[in-house]
C-alpha cells in the first residue's frame, strides 16, 4: 500500500524572500542616496563657483558636501530609533509633530556642529583655516535646509514601514457588526483579521505562538510569520485568553501551549524554549507565575 505524497511546502512570499536582504537593502539605500547626493552637489557647486569666478579650490566643495553627508549617515540610525519611539499616529498628530519639531532642532545642532568640526579638520590638513561665519545667522540658514532634510528622511522611513506592513500583512481586531450581535466576543477575540496585499484572511487566536511589542504595534507570530497589530502590549494582553496566553516580559506574551521548557538563569530571569526552537526572554517578575502555570 503506497503512502500518500507529502503536500509541497508553500512558496515563500515576497516578504520572506526580502527578509534576508532587508538590512543590506536598508543600509545600501541610505548610504547610496546620501553619498550620491553629496557627489552631485559637489560637482554642481564647483561648476557654479567656476562659472561666476569665485576663488574656490577644487577640493573645497567636496569637503563641504561630504562633511555634511557623513553627519547625516551618523544621524540616520538615531532617526530610525526615534521614529520607533515616536511613531506616526493620526489621533495624536499634534503631539507627534511637536516632538519631531523639537527633534529637528536637536538634529540640526548635531549636524552643523559635527559638520563644522570635520571641515575645520580638513582645512587644517590642507594648511588653511575654515570659518563658519556668524553662528546666529548661519544656524538659522542651516536649519531651514536641515528641517527639510529631516522631514524628507522621516517621511521616507514612515512610508517604507507602511509598505513593509502591507507586504508583511497587517492584523486588526474584528469590529462589532453594525446590526445584530457579534458572532464572537469582541472583548476576547477568537480570530484576527489580516490584510495582506489587498487580500483579507482570518487568523485564529489559538494559532498565535507569541507576541512582541514594537513601537505602537504588536507583532503577532503565526506559523513563522509576523503580522503587526496596532496596539500596545498591555492593550492586547487584556483581550487575550488568560488561560492560553501569559505575559512573560515587558515586550513579550507567549502562548502557553508553545512552551517546551523553561531555562532558569543566574540573574533570576529565564529563557523560554518553544516547540519550534524559538527562544524568548522571561523576566524575573513573571518567572515564578509562569512556572506555576506550565
Amino acid at each position: 500500500m503506497s503512502t500518500p505524497a507529502a503536500s509541497p511546502a508553500p512558496a515563500p512570499s515576497a516578504y520572506d524572500r526580502y527578509r534576508p536582504w532587508q538590512r543590506l537593502a536598508e543600509i545600501g539605500f541610505w548610504v547610496g542616496t546620501i553619498l550620491a547626493n553629496a557627489i552631485g552637489n559637489s560637482v554642481t557647486v564647483l561648476m557654479d563657483a567656476h562659472r561666476v569666478g569665485l576663488d574656490v579650490a577644487d577640493w573645497e566643495p567636496a569637503v563641504w558636501e561630504f562633511s555634511s553627508a557623513l553627519l547625516w549617515l551618523a544621524i540616520v540610525p538615531c532617526l530610525v530609533w526615534f521614529t520607533r519611539r515616536v511613531p506616526l499616529q493620526w489621533d495624536g498628530l499634534r503631539r507627534y509633530l511637536g516632538l519631531h519639531l523639537i527633534a529637528s532642532v536637536v538634529v540640526c545642532l548635531l549636524h552643523v556642529g559635527g559638520m563644522v568640526g570635520l571641515r575645520a579638520l580638513a582645512y587644517r590638513f590642507m594648511g588653511q583655516t575654515y570659518g563658519f561665519g556668524d553662528w546666529a545667522s548661519g544656524l538659522g540658514y542651516e536649519y531651514l535646509k536641515d528641517v527639510r532634510s529631516y522631514a524628507g528622511m522621516v517621511l521616507a522611513i514612515e512610508v517604507y514601514r507602511l509598505l513593509l506592513r502591507r507586504l508583511q500583512g497587517e492584523a486588526s481586531l474584528l469590529a462589532a457588526p453594525d446590526e445584530g450581535p457579534p458572532l464572537e466576543p469582541v472583548d476576547r477575540p477568537e480570530r484576527f483579521l489580516v490584510r495582506k496585499l489587498g487580500r483579507d484572511f482570518l487568523v485564529a487566536a489559538a494559532d498565535i505562538e507569541w507576541l512582541q511589542a514594537a513601537g505602537n504595534y504588536v507583532n503577532l507570530r503565526v506559523r513563522g510569520h509576523d503580522y503587526p497589530l496596532r496596539s500596545t502590549i498591555a492593550g492586547i494582553e487584556a483581550r487575550l485568553d488568560p488561560a492560553r496566553f501569559a505575559r512573560v516580559h515587558r515586550s513579550y506574551i507567549v502562548n502557553l501551549d508553545r512552551i517546551a521548557s523553561i531555562e532558569p538563569l543566574d540573574t533570576g530571569d529565564a529563557r523560554l524554549h518553544l516547540v519550534d526552537g524559538t527562544v524568548l526572554p522571561c523576566s524575573r517578575r513573571h518567572r515564578a507565575a509562569l512556572r506555576e502555570r506550565v
